[in-house]
């Protein structure tokens, strides 16, 4: 079996996720980067020996807007997929039905809809250090179930969490700023998933800015920032839904 794995991860956390899945499913992978500002429009064939996950983190229970527009550049006809949903515990509300939606609009054939949990990407101490080994195991008997179903008879309807219409999406509040240690080296402009950030300046523009921190994880010399405050208010306001520990969720 051969996956294609259509991912969306700036800061790393849900392609661990992913690929962690796919491992179990699949012999070959092989990754459509929806990160990348230079994706084309891409046509996959239905062989009959390849499936499709598509991976993609909750930002506030939604699909990120970047990822479902880049997402759109992909077609197939009737490529069997399995959603994969990844979250920093708290919840990921309407992100696996609006996920479906997307992948129907695409000419998959949802199968499967996964949901993991992953270091948030913005507090750290939620979830910190997953997927975890116990996330390991439970993801490869979550793909060694849908692989059983890929082998069979995958026709049929079932239930995604997520609600019709989708909650609001959120503006971004939480915009890298550029510290005193920044040395102007460009690569945050240059791997920015949204072009948000001045390759003179290195400052983000707002508008387009995602928040989705990979010019602050990826910064060499540790020199891009978030409002502190703003972020003590964050955590203090999820404090209670990320209190509890959740698992992975297979909806088959």
């Amino acid at each position: 079996m051969i996956c294609n794995l259509i991912l969306f991860s700036p800061t790393g956390g849900t392609e661990k996720a992913a690929r962690l899945l796919c491992s179990a499913i699949a012999s070959e992978i092989n990754t459509i980067d929806l990160t990348d500002t230079r994706l084309e429009k891409t046509e996959l064939k239905n062989t009959g020996s390849e499936a499709a996950v598509i991976a993609v983190p909750s930002y506030a229970g939604r699909v990120p807007t970047l990822a479902a527009e880049r997402l759109k550049k992909i077609h197939t006809d009737k490529m069997p997929c399995i959603l994969l949903c990844v979250y920093g515990n708290r919840a990921y509300e309407d992100t696996l039905v609006e996920a479906a939606d997307l992948a129907a609009e695409c000419g998959f054939e949802v199968i499967a809809a996964v949901s993991a949990v992953a270091e948030h990407s913005i507090i750290h101490k939620y979830a910190s250090g997953r997927p975890d080994k116990t996330d390991a195991e439970n993801l490869k008997a979550i793909g060694e179930r849908i692989l059983k179903k890929l082998s069979g008879d995958h026709t049929g309807a079932f239930n995604i969490p997520g609600n019709r219409p989708y909650r609001k999406a959120n503006n971004a509040v939480l915009v890298p700023k550029a510290s005193d240690g920044c040395t102007s080296c460009g690569l945050c402009a240059e791997i920015c998933p949204a072009g948000a950030i001045s390759e003179t300046d290195m400052k983000a523009n707002a508008e387009k800015c995602i928040e989705c921190m990979r010019c602050v994880t990826k910064c060499p010399h540790n020199a891009r920032r978030i409002n502190g405050a703003l972020v003590s208010v964050a955590a203090l306001a999820i404090k209670k839904e990320c209190s509890v520990r959740k698992e992975c969720e297979l909806y088959l």
